[in-house]
């Protein structure tokens, strides 16, 4: 007798839908899908690969950020170095060079002041101008780097 709202499965159905149980020495004989040794090694070089170009970017990005800081410190000096120039006010003329160390860097200073004589200017009754240069030099590895930095001046009691 059927019941309303009750249904019967019969051992055989139970059988056809239910999964076979495998024993532990199917698995280890490779019945069960499962990667192979060489798709695993395909898989670990890829990686590998991948990881040495991650840790070449790393060091690159290193050695940029070093020498932005180096080339920062190079331009602050040699604007430090301009400022000491105008401080008293219009310069004189000559040179000056000395030795700074920042940061455990060493860094060379030259720095000469020179009448700037334009062609342009030559039918101009013109005169008290001047060129202030400035030259930071540095070690860096094995060879070294430099930084100018220059500008011009006008008298301010302009004849």
């Amino acid at each position: 007798m059927h019941r309303a709202g009750t249904f019967r499965v019969s051992q055989q159905q139970r059988a056809k839908t239910a999964k076979p149980v495998r024993p532990p020495a199917a698995r280890l004989c490779g019945l069960l899908p499962a990667f192979t040794f060489v798709e695993v090694l395909v898989a670990l070089a890829i990686v590998s690969i991948s990881l040495l170009a991650l840790l070449k970017l790393h060091i690159t990005s290193i050695r940029l950020a070093d020498t932005a800081e180096i080339t920062s410190q190079a331009a602050l000096l040699a604007d430090e170095k301009m400022a000491e120039i105008l401080a008293p006010g219009y310069p004189h003329l000559g040179s000056n060079s000395g030795t700074v160390e920042r940061n455990n860097r060493r860094f060379e200073w030259q720095t000469e002041v020179t009448d700037l004589r334009l062609p342009q200017l030559d039918e101009v009754p013109l005169g008290g101008l001047r060129k202030i240069s400035v030259d930071i030099g540095w070690k860096n590895g094995s060879g070294g780097k430099n930084l100018e930095m220059s500008t011009c001046v006008a008298d301010r009691k302009l004849k």
